[in-house]
């Protein structure tokens, strides 16, 4: 799954009155620069998105690598020189980071820059945190499914609600058994994520085929973790 977000970076500045840069002709000015993520409409929200930001400054700075862990990841110093600098923005499913470039210029007192990003294959979490700016991609599907999936549930040996609440019960060792029976006996149409590193697995229990949905019931039964 691709799922692309606009971000807007703001940044603001202003000459220190009174407080010398050392260079003619270049004053001291305080800066600052925020990171937001924007919504379909441009509203803006905290990037939660990111778990941490880290901003590889100018060489010449003390400290030319600053990381800020809390939105909106506000990065704020001291200079009189402009610069490029290289924002590198990581996921909170711990699976990657963006690299950006920003320009920190001295024409305005404030301005705002934007930047399309990608996130590819994001963890379960990590869709529930970037469907708060927008629908992902797999959205309009999911609905339909589960809306034939309704339809049809009656019809099916085993009952799907009971299903989800008993398997978020299971040991370990029991839930890996289950996720094996899944991988063997899906369907073409049975709709699944699987990221392995963030660790997750998930299933649209309504799209499984009922051989496979009577298995999984049965193994449930077993474990005395539903009630027939």
């Amino acid at each position: 799954m691709i799922v692309e977000r606009t971000i807007k970076l703001v940044t603001e500045q202003n000459i220190l009155e009174g407080k010398a840069s050392g260079v003619e002709g270049f004053p001291m000015r305080k800066w600052n620069v925020k990171i937001y993520i924007l919504d379909a409409q441009g509203n803006q929200h905290q990037a939660d998105c990111f778990t941490k930001v880290v901003f590889n400054l100018h060489p010449s700075f003390e400290n030319p690598q600053q990381t800020f862990t809390e939105p909106p990841f506000k990065c704020e110093n001291e200079g009189w020189g402009e610069f490029e600098m290289h924002i590198d923005l990581f996921y909170t499913d711990k699976s990657g980071k963006i690299s950006i470039p920003h320009d920190l210029n001295f024409q305005r007192n404030r301005y705002e820059d934007t930047h399309v990003v990608t996130f590819k294959n994001p963890s379960q979490s990590l869709q529930q945190i970037l469907r708060e700016t927008g629908p992902l991609p797999n959205d309009e599907d999911r609905r339909n499914r589960k809306a034939e999936g309704g339809v049809k549930k009656q019809k099916k040996p085993f009952d799907v609600e009971k299903m989800a609440d008993a398997m978020v019960k299971l040991e370990e060792d029991d839930l890996l058994h289950v996720i094996q029976l899944i991988h063997d006996h899906k369907a073409d149409d049975t709709y699944i994520q699987n990221n392995i590193d963030a660790g997750e697995f998930s299933v649209d229990l309504y799209t499984l085929p009922d051989n496979l949905g009577k298995m999984i019931w049965d193994y449930l039964v077993k474990h005395n973790l539903v009630d027939v």
